[in-house]
């Protein structure tokens, strides 16, 4: 049974995409482990890098071959200066030469030797291959494939997916959410309880808090970010940024100069219901306005729905409980990486393999699980609010226009953190013996969906909105 730990469906990095951008930066960052491992590192002399699938058919919108470029020079996206990334691969391009894993110079031209390849390999949308020759002409190629959430794999070890550092069993494994439900029922836990047991086993408490905290400090600080930033995005679409002039609409006048002081003072302001639609819509397109620049944001799943989770926590934090703290952060992501955990189990949460309902419709489950906990929800409704939330996500396509994780992919956060909020409340009013869909059927009619969508529909930027709509319309 595979242990997921919150932390793998809650990771630190760089938009736009997690699939396309953080996958395979790490997979540069696994090849050069790779050449080491196997004494081939000081022996390169030409290196090049073939995109396949999904990677290639929008991969210059979702900065792919970027990201490459950026782990074949050593950076790590978890802390890597945002603000230097500009220059790190403007001097790649002019120079074409890198600095191979921060160590070895070599020359590469990004323009020859990242290959856009249309067709798909057999196992997975997102494909990749790195092939080095050495200076006695030997050659070494290896293919790995970014599966959504920023995971990677190879085929050959797709069996034992299971990540380095969480071999360990869990004491209370999990695939589905009835097993879920059962062990809650046993130990008389709520999930986060559970969930914790669990994250024991690979680390301290302590850490485990610090962790989690710095989870929620880079979500907070995203949507800080994306709240007082103007302008443009990137990439060609003109598409202006609006949590600047929504916030500027519902701020207060209270001055602050920190993201938590910033917290406080929207706690004071109105909150009617247009206000609290408006300020959760805010604080999702915040996030993923930053997503879009390259910015530093948490993986949650994916960084295309990086914008529900953070979006309803905040909801929480600003206009639920005025109280809530450290402990209610805690417990609300360490619901939400369980119900994100289940459905990368148990379907994808991969958009090149199932569409959006994979990105935002999961993300949006574990929002409102873990929304649906902190409102006093039992196991039960936690889990029946999952199952609203992606019920109503079912047949959710992936169709960014240009490539670009910007239309309809930003906009698509603040519907899901909206539905997320609802669906918690839909669990709460409902006794779970009257629900009718357990998340389990859910999650696998999901599965069953992607498979029947038609692959156009599946972050190829090949239909949909994506043809529907010209780039001179935008």
């Amino acid at each position: 049974m595979e242990c997921i730990s919150v932390f793998d469906m809650l990771k630190i990095g760089v938009g736009p995409s997690s699939s396309h951008t953080l996958g395979p930066w790490r997979a540069a960052e696994l090849f050069l482990k790779e050449l080491k491992e196997r004494q081939l590192f000081n022996q390169v002399k030409i290196l090049t890098v073939d995109l396949y699938g999904s990677l290639s058919l929008t991969g210059v919108g979702h900065a792919t071959d970027l990201a490459v470029m950026l782990g074949l020079s050593g950076a790590d996206p978890e802390y890597v200066p945002v603000e230097n990334i500009g220059a790190t691969i403007t001097e790649i391009k002019t120079t074409k030469s890198l600095l191979l894993g921060a160590e070895l110079p070599i020359t590469f031209d990004p323009a020859i030797q990242i290959v856009f390849n249309k067709n798909f390999l057999p196992f997975h949308a997102n494909g990749m291959t790195f092939t080095i020759e050495t200076q006695t002409g030997e050659l070494y190629s290896s293919t790995f494939y970014s599966i959504g959430g920023g995971f990677v794999v190879k085929e050959e070890t797709a069996e034992n997916e299971k990540n380095d550092e969480i071999k360990a069993s869990f004491p209370y494994p999990i695939d589905k959410a009835t097993e879920l439900l059962a062990y809650c029922k046993e130990q008389n836990m709520t999930v986060s309880q559970l969930v914790y047991e669990n994250e024991k086993s690979l680390r301290s408490e302590e850490e485990i808090r610090k962790e989690l905290l710095r989870v929620w400090r880079t979500m907070l600080e995203c949507m800080y970010i994306g709240c007082h930033t103007e302008g443009v995005l990137p990439g060609g679409l003109n598409v202006r940024r609006r949590a600047y002039d929504s916030h500027q609409n519902l701020k207060s006048t209270l001055p602050y100069s920190t993201p938590q002081e910033w917290l406080e003072t929207i706690r004071k302001t109105k909150v009617y219901f247009r206000q609290i639609l408006k300020w959760v819509s805010c604080f999702a397109l915040a996030v993923n306005e930053v997503n879009a620049s390259l910015g530093r944001v948490v993986t949650a799943p994916t960084n295309g729905s990086a914008g529900v989770i953070p979006a309803v926590l905040m909801y929480y934090l600003v206009i639920e409980n005025h109280k809530a703290g450290e402990k209610e952060i805690q417990q609300f992501l360490l619901v939400a990486g369980e119900i994100g955990s289940i459905f990368k189990k148990g379907a994808t949460i991969s958009a090149a393999m199932g569409g959006c309902q994979a990105e935002i419709g999961v993300s949006s489950a574990m929002a409102a699980g873990a929304l649906c906990e902190l409102m006093g929800g039992c196991p039960e409704q936690v889990m029946m609010a999952a199952e609203i939330a992606m019920e109503h996500h079912l047949g959710l396509t992936c169709d960014p226009i240009g490539g670009l994780v910007q239309i309809p992919c930003i906009e698509r956060n603040a519907m899901g953190a909206i539905k997320a909020i609802n669906a918690a409340e839909l669990a709460l009013d409902t006794d779970p013996k009257n629900a009718k869909v357990p998340l389990d059927k859910v999650v696998s009619t999901m599965w069953e969906t992607a498979k029947d969508m038609n692959n156009k529909y599946k972050e190829t930027s090949e239909g949909g909105l994506a043809v529907a709509v010209n780039l001179v319309d935008c």
